[in-house]
């Protein structure tokens, strides 16, 4: 544990960080806004969410806003909060997931369809090409041939962007880079995944492909959540609102002041993106920031309250799970639509009630999670 007050100052200095952070991300979103506009940074809506009332007509609304949340975080820790014991790894891994988006959100702007080759196809071509020298080749990449079509079948339909397989591969680097820090770097009592009022379970090595989903998994959650107009940015403004605290207590101070950072520069975001948005996050904002809440709750030693700092964007990633898993054995709906935003918004809810209500439940469980997590 590191002394907080004699490295970073009292709690008022970390909230000051919250203001400052905000005052930088407003001063500067109006030249993002204008880029963002400026060179049509916009996807097309998708076709499902048509069946939605209100969102037939909807104008195209620029994607990329996350950058003015990611960019100010990563110029402001630099500058201010620069550590390479607590900070570079967070920073790092969060920039890698944020390029990984980014060049999703461009590619599915800017690019053409993409489509990954059918199991049947590479079968046959082992079959019947000319060529013996490509039968062999078709044959030892079976394997990656079926692996892509799992990782297509798991996520959503082929588009422009980057393929599932491709942002699997990616995540798990950035995932893998937390958890050689989290195992190799902070120390031994990493090892072991503490249960509130319960004892502490010792999970040595294993801790480390832990991480490496955790990352994953949030990271997704939290671009699945992304959805709706000020949903995701409110319910982490929360979350990281809640870090900042626990980081604190816990005497971690320069992970404090980077999630404090973080709620300064989306509450600049939120304020952009409520209804009607004047930009979207995109995938360069909600993979980074997802991946940012994973590696801080762990470097702070909460896995075991991660669940509940998360809650709604594990709900709505697990809805997902849910209807892929229904669709594909049961041939039916469990949803209306997924994530489950989408549902409610079809069974009648407005976007607005919808997502007040998400943000209201959403702080319900993160409050039980600080509270096991000061237990």
């Amino acid at each position: 544990m590191i002394n907080f007050l004699q490295t970073t100052g009292d709690l008022a200095n970390t909230m000051g960080f919250i203001c400052f952070s905000a005052v930088v991300a407003f001063a500067w979103a109006p030249f993002l806004t204008a880029a963002l506009y400026k060179y049509h940074v916009a996807k097309a809506p998708k076709q499902e969410l048509a069946a939605i009332e209100g969102r037939q007509n909807r104008k195209q609304v620029p994607e990329m806003g996350g950058l003015l949340v990611i960019l100010t975080v990563a110029v402001l820790t630099y500058i201010f909060d620069w550590s390479r014991s607590y900070t570079w790894v967070p920073i790092g891994v969060m920039l890698l997931s944020a390029f990984l988006g980014g060049i999703d959100d461009v590619m599915n702007i800017y690019g053409h369809e993409r489509r990954s080759r059918k199991i049947n196809q590479a079968m046959t071509l082992m079959r019947v090409h000319k060529e013996i020298r490509m039968r062999i080749w078709y044959a030892v990449t079976l394997p990656w041939t079926c692996f892509k079509r799992l990782s297509a079948w798991l996520g959503s339909r082929p588009g422009k962007g980057v393929l599932v397989h491709e942002k699997l591969i990616l995540q798990f680097i950035a995932g893998a880079a937390a958890a050689w820090w989290i195992y190799a770097k902070l120390g031994p009592a990493w090892d072991y995944f503490y249960i509130p009022f319960g004892p502490a379970i010792y999970l040595g090595w294993f801790i480390v492909p832990v991480v490496i989903f955790i990352v994953m998994f949030t990271a997704n959650a939290v671009n699945i959540a992304d959805g709706m107009d000020g949903l995701a940015g409110g319910m982490l403004i929360i979350t990281f609102s809640a870090l900042t605290l626990l980081s604190w207590t816990n005497g971690f101070g320069q992970i404090a002041i980077v999630n404090a950072i973080t709620v300064g520069a989306l509450v600049a975001y939120t304020y952009f993106n409520i209804k009607p948005a004047r930009f979207m996050m995109g995938d360069v904002g909600s993979l980074g920031l997802g991946a940012l809440l994973a590696v801080n709750t762990l470097a702070i030693g909460e896995i075991g309250a991660l669940f509940f700092l998360g809650f709604m964007f594990y709900i709505e990633a697990i809805t997902v799970i849910i209807q892929v898993f229904s669709r594909a054995i049961l041939h039916r709906r469990v949803f209306k639509m997924a994530p489950i935003h989408h549902h409610f918004e079809l069974i009648g809810w407005s976007e607005e009630k919808t997502i007040m209500r998400f943000w209201i439940v959403h702080f319900i469980f993160v409050v039980f999670g600080v509270w096991l997590a000061l237990h």
